[in-house]
């Protein structure tokens, strides 16, 4: 039996939605590197870390902060730890004004499995005049997943283009019963 996945998204049509900014350190400094939530591998934080507000609102429970971090109520928090334990690290926020728990769901697995024949690729080429990057993944669009190299994972990052987070259906079909507010689901 083939097993399907999704691509999960903040839904920013939400109306009336709170949007989050970059991470902060304790201090209230914008985090270095943010991209090393999206990386797919765990990450390692010094002291409790602190989410502005960037546009006040609605709080939802699922929620992309900065550069598409994904930021999680406890309740979500909660599911993705008893769905997929071995493919998340959570790391606790604090968020002002709202005294919830929150945390940022990181992506523990990077699994090279994008379907490069099922989905639009554009590669990075030496015309682009960026030589680190040639051969290396410029677009993806309509990502469509192999499902056969993603194993068993339940919550991955596809090597390449770790701005997706993946969820396999079952986490999307658990969100779904929960009534998880922020999440949009794309197939791929």
């Amino acid at each position: 039996m083939s097993r399907r996945f999704f691509e999960l998204h903040d839904d920013v049509q939400v109306p009336g939605r709170w949007h989050l900014d970059t991470p902060a350190d304790t201090k209230g400094r914008e985090l270095r590197d943010p991209d090393r939530f999206r990386q797919g591998a765990p990450v390692q934080v010094k002291g409790r870390l602190k989410i502005p507000i960037e546009e006040p609102g609605r709080p939802l429970d699922f929620t992309e902060a900065g550069v598409r971090i994904p930021v999680v109520h406890v309740k979500v928090a909660a599911l993705f730890t008893e769905l997929a334990p071995g493919d998340v690290q959570l790391i606790p926020v604090d968020i002002q004004g709202h005294p919830d728990q929150y945390l940022i769901l990181v992506a523990t697995r990077l699994i090279r499995c994008i379907d490069e024949k099922a989905s639009r690729i554009r590669l990075w080429t030496d015309e682009d005049g960026v030589p680190e990057k040639v051969g290396h993944y410029a677009s993806v669009r309509d990502l469509r997943i192999d499902e056969t190299k993603a194993g068993n994972a339940r919550v991955l990052r596809p090597e390449g283009w770790t701005g997706a987070l993946i969820v396999a259906e079952e986490i999307k079909h658990a969100l779904e019963r929960l009534q998880a507010t922020g999440v949009k689901f794309t197939p791929v």
